[in-house]
């Protein structure tokens, strides 16, 4: 899959075989990032599509990120599961990389919660905790590589889509009072995405800090920016993988094993945060507010 753009036909050929592969009618979508696929495993009557299987779809190569839909049940919903996703960095353009959120899209799905492991860089976050992203800053998007640069399909969504609430306010609401309810500490903030794959100079870190980001990652903003150009609802949670490094002369360093065993470590809280919150949405067939 070598072209830059996606069209209708690559989105109906890659949704015409899924919906060959399964008797479900997913309603909700999770994309689970870095080490975190292992929720999953708790999907309930389900069928596995590999990534390389589904005609046009772009296929994961990095380690932690298993490449996989599981489609089925849990908690009570119909969902479509990613096993990982791709990135920018692997060599895929934006509408590559965002290719499995239109075919949420017209799969119909209306709900898509969005994880991913991230760089603390606000100084009360500690490696480990979980953060509902409440809003983004689009910084590949700022440089020209947003995922609705090119022809718009008006059947996707309207060529200039406000962003001005990207992630749902009733779904954060849900989000931070089943934290609550579960006792599971969960921090609030703005979410930077950079192109990757390297990770971040000090001085990438305090100015990315100055201008109001509190953590930091390689994914999710231009998935979050199609679902809501196709009208879809989202739910935004990292995991605060490790502390941003903002000294040059710091020992400590970065390494995407320290990504993975942090995942580890937090994979319990965030499966039991999100079961709950699927618990709490409408049944399937109910049509959820917006």
């Amino acid at each position: 899959m070598n072209q830059q753009f996606v069209t209708a036909e690559d989105v109906a050929q890659a949704v015409a075989y899924v919906r060959s592969k399964t008797r479900h009618q997913p309603q909700i979508g999770l994309v689970l990032g870095s080490g975190l696929s292992g929720l999953a495993n708790a999907v309930t009557d389900a069928n596995h599509i590999p990534f390389g299987h589904i005609p046009r779809f772009p296929v994961s190569t990095v380690e932690g990120h298993d490449g996989a839909l599981v489609i089925g049940q849990l908690q009570g919903q119909e969902v479509l599961v990613m096993q990982g996703r791709v990135h920018f960095y692997e060599g895929y353009s934006m509408q590559q990389v965002t290719l499995p959120i239109r075919l949420m899209q017209r799969l119909g799905i209306h709900t898509v919660i969005l994880t991913n492991a991230a760089g603390g860089i606000n100084p009360a976050f500690h490696a480990g905790e979980l953060m509902l992203i409440t809003d983004h800053i689009n910084l590949i998007g700022m440089a020209g590589q947003n995922p609705l640069r090119g022809p718009n399909d008006p059947a996707f969504g309207p060529r200039f889509p406000s962003m001005t609430r990207v992630y749902d306010s009733q779904l954060r609401r849900l989000a931070v009072e089943t934290a609550a309810r579960l006792q599971i500490p969960l921090q609030q903030g703005v979410y930077m995405c950079l192109a990757g794959p390297s990770f971040e100079t000090p001085a990438d870190i305090r100015f990315l800090r100055t201008i109001g980001a509190d953590a930091v990652g390689m994914s999710t903003v231009p998935e979050a920016v199609v679902a809501r150009h196709g009208g879809m609802r989202v739910l935004g949670i990292s995991t605060i993988s490790n502390v941003a490094i903002d000294n040059i002369d710091s020992e400590a360093e970065t390494t995407h094993q320290e990504v993975l065993e942090t995942g580890k470590l937090v994979v319990p809280r965030l499966t039991a945060l999100l079961q709950e919150i699927l618990a709490a949405l409408p049944p399937p067939g109910e049509t959820a507010r917006a």
